[in-house]
């Protein structure tokens, strides 16, 4: 899931059953990321799920896994997907058709 910094949601893309229905279950995400607020990264394990947090530039990136899911590779695709998000949001407009001439 994709959350902006106010806590609201941009985008989500659920692949398990049982983890949708943990979303279900959280209308609000304000209150848990006030209480996070100034933590870049975060990783909570619950009894059936892991939770794994990760700040970006335009909000924060949240995501829902089993237990044995590789934390080192969800990390690792984090450094290389949210410096390409960063890319693509700069470029957009009509700046990106114009051209200067050095």
């Amino acid at each position: 899931m994709v959350l902006s910094p106010e806590g609201q949601l941009l985008f989500q893309k659920m692949t398990s059953p049982e983890l949708s229905s943990i979303r279900a279950e959280i209308k609000d995400w304000t209150p848990f990321l006030k209480a996070l607020q100034g933590v870049r990264e975060a990783d909570f394990i619950f009894e059936h799920y892991r939770l794994y947090l990760r700040e970006s530039a335009g909000g924060y990136l949240l995501i829902l896994m089993g237990h044995f899911a590789p934390i080192a590779m969800v990390r690792l695709h984090c450094d290389i997907l949210l410096p390409s998000l960063k890319q693509v949001h700069a470029s957009k407009g009509l700046g990106r058709f114009f051209k200067r001439k050095k």
